[in-house]
């Protein structure tokens, strides 16, 4: 099966609009009018493909390159075979990035349409209060509640749910299988399958007899324009405030946010992280995969999370922290440093390790 079985090559595009478009220099102008129709990893990237490098670590790739052309900056340059054009830029990640949404828009969103026709499927539920503005795709068997409101552009997938009084904006995506309630979605929202947005949160008060007495949770969640959310995660209601995720935040798949959580613009959360209840991130925040982040702390601005990491107490803005208990990297990285270096000595002095 070919690689683009999924997703056909674009009908082609000259090397030099293509440069124009992602802000980079064609470094050789005889080759400006070879057509560029996909992306390509480095290895196997052939005539038509473009490909990029960040770094010398992947340059034996190169050996089998025959991309019509390669993306990176003037440092890597000349590892570059000559058969192979450059286009130059400082920035070629972001370039590739954009160069991939040009030649593969598609791929941009979940797979839509999944029954092949688009509209309303007459065998969605759809309440009669509902408002759904025009041009809006829902599949077979989504249910769309009382009173909910759906924008222009929207598309909800076979299975989805969007509650009662639900409000979702302009060219969103709701993914198959996910559940939207109790939550206002602002515009070019992505929610993958199985996405769960608007379930009760977590609350629970000690009993008098030693049990658990549910703490209502009346708050609401809020997703801000272009947010996207992974698939399997989960984003729970605030108790009497809203849980909140700001302009722009990617959340990748099985992450979960507590009530009342409130992220900022920009951040990206990778897959497995739990962000417990009242806590507050702010903007630009990066946290890396599987870190568990305690409740009702701070998470400053641009302040990066080590993946794996056990956040306790509030993180300075534009810090960087890692470790169990999180702490600033320097600090971890010392730390694991010395116990290195202790656990090699104690091998060394009961005659575990050969000289």
């Amino acid at each position: 099966m070919e690689h683009n079985w999924f997703f056909p090559p674009h009908d082609g595009i000259r090397l030099s609009d293509l440069a124009d478009q992602i802000g980079a220099t064609l470094e050789d102008a005889s080759s400006a009018d070879r057509l560029v129709r996909s992306v390509s990893p480095v290895y196997r990237a052939k005539e038509g493909d473009i490909c990029y490098m960040l770094s010398r670590k992947n340059r034996a790739e190169l050996e089998t390159c025959q991309a019509t052309a390669i993306v990176c900056d003037k440092a890597l340059v000349p590892l570059i075979p000559s058969h192979i054009p450059v286009l130059l830029t400082a920035y070629p990640h972001t370039a590739f990035a954009v160069a991939g949404a040009i030649l593969h828009p598609q791929a941009m969103r979940p797979t839509q349409n999944l029954s092949g026709a688009g509209g309303i499927s007459p065998a969605a539920f759809i309440d009669p209060s509902a408002q759904i503005e025009d041009n809006v795709d829902i599949e077979a068997t989504a249910v769309i509640g009382a009173g909910a409101h759906i924008g222009s552009g929207t598309w909800i997938a076979a299975g989805a749910v969007i509650g009662p009084g639900v409000r979702i904006g302009r060219d969103c995506t709701i993914s198959a299988g996910a559940s939207v309630l109790c939550a206002l979605v602002g515009n070019n929202v992505i929610i993958h399958p199985g996405a769960r947005i608007g379930q009760d949160g977590f609350g629970n008060a000690p009993g008098p007899k030693g049990g658990m007495i549910k703490i209502v949770q009346i708050g609401r969640v809020i997703l801000q324009d272009r947010v996207e959310v992974g698939a399997n995660t989960t984003i729970d209601r605030g108790a009497m405030d809203d849980t909140v995720v700001g302009e722009g935040t990617k959340i990748d798949n099985l992450v979960q946010l507590g009530h009342n959580v409130r992220i900022g613009r920009h951040c990206g959360i990778a897959a497995q992280v739990g962000i417990a209840g009242s806590t507050v991130i702010g903007d630009g925040v990066l946290i890396g995969g599987a870190a568990a982040i305690n409740g009702h702390i701070t998470i400053g601005d641009r302040a990066q999370i080590a993946a794996m990491s056990g956040v306790a107490a509030d993180v300075p803005a534009g810090e960087r922290y890692g470790g169990i208990p999180a702490r600033p990297m320097r600090d971890f990285l010392r730390d694991v440093a010395e116990m290195t270096a202790r656990a090699h000595n104690r091998q060394k002095k009961s005659g575990g390790i050969d000289e």
